[in-house]
C-alpha cells in the first residue's frame, strides 16, 4: 500500500456513527474547512440497523451530504459493528491504518460515557485513544500493511450537545467559535433525514441552545467545546488569549 494514495488531512474527527462528529464538533470541522484545512471525518460503524432508515445506502447518503454541507475533504466509514461497537485488537487496529493513511496532526474524538445514549461512544473513546497510541508504535508492521508510522500531534475529546457542557474529569477545556458556522452545523444535522424526522425537531433547539450557551460564556455568539488531556499553552500570550 503507498501512502502517497491518500491525501493528507490536517484534523480527523473520529464517532462512532455517522452524524456523532456532526453533533459534536461540526461547527468546528466547518470553520476549519473555511480557513483552508484538511479535515476528515472517520464513524467507526454505519449506524446500521437504526429504526426509521430503509437500510445502510441511505444512511451513507446522508453522511455523504453532512460532509459536503461541512466541506469535510474526506469521509471514511469503517466496518465495524453497530449496537455491538466493542474496544478491540482489530478495531484498533482498523482505525490506526486509517491514521497512517492519512496521517492527521489533530485527532478529536469522544471523551467520555454518554449516559442514557449509545454505549458505542464509550467504546468508540477506547478505541480511539489507543489508535491514536498504536498509529506511532514501531517494529508492528505486520499489523499495518506496510503503512509508515505516524505520530498525531494533539488529541482532543468533543462532547456531544446534548451532554454537560465540561467533561468530567479534565481541566483543560476551551471553546471554538462557531458564531459563523452554527447554521452550517444545523444544516449538516439535517441531513440525517432518518435520524431526525419532524417530530424529533426539538433536537435541534437543544443543540442551538447549547452552542448559544457555551459561546455566551466565551464571549461568542456561539461555541463548541473541547478538552484536552494535556496541559495546555502558548508561545504567544496575546495571541492565545485573543483567538488571534
Amino acid at each position: 500500500m503507498q501512502i502517497d494514495e491518500f491525501p493528507r488531512l490536517d484534523v480527523i474527527a473520529v464517532g462512532a456513527h455517522p452524524d456523532d462528529a456532526e453533533i459534536a464538533c461540526g461547527g468546528t470541522l466547518a470553520s476549519l474547512a473555511r480557513q483552508g484545512y484538511r479535515v476528515g471525518i472517520i464513524d467507526l460503524t454505519d449506524g446500521e440497523p437504526t429504526p426509521n432508515s430503509p437500510g445502510p445506502h441511505v444512511r451513507l447518503q446522508e453522511a455523504q451530504q453532512a460532509a459536503q454541507v461541512l466541506g469535510v475533504h474526506q469521509r471514511v466509514i469503517l466496518d465495524l459493528p453497530n449496537r455491538r461497537l466493542f474496544d478491540s485488537f482489530e478495531a484498533r487496529v482498523m482505525l490506526a491504518k486509517e491514521f497512517r493513511k492519512y496521517r492527521p496532526t489533530v485527532v478529536i474524538s469522544f471523551g467520555d460515557k454518554t449516559p442514557n445514549a449509545s454505549p458505542d461512544h464509550w467504546q468508540a473513546m477506547q478505541i480511539t485513544d489507543a489508535a491514536v497510541f498504536y498509529s506511532r508504535l514501531t517494529k508492528w508492521d505486520e499489523h499495518f500493511d506496510g503503512l509508515p508510522t505516524h505520530k498525531i500531534a494533539s488529541q482532543l475529546y468533543f462532547r456531544l450537545a446534548f451532554e454537560p457542557a465540561v467533561l468530567s474529569g479534565y481541566h483543560h477545556d476551551f471553546t471554538v467559535d462557531i458564531s459563523d458556522t452554527l447554521e452550517t452545523k444545523l444544516q449538516s444535522i439535517r441531513c440525517y433525514q432518518t435520524q431526525f424526522p419532524p417530530d424529533r425537531e426539538y433536537v435541534f433547539d437543544r443543540i442551538r441552545g447549547a452552542a448559544l450557551t457555551i459561546g455566551a460564556a466565551a464571549g461568542f455568539y456561539a461555541g463548541e467545546t473541547f478538552v484536552s488531556p494535556r496541559m495546555l499553552g502558548t508561545r504567544d500570550l496575546l495571541k492565545f488569549l485573543t483567538g488571534g
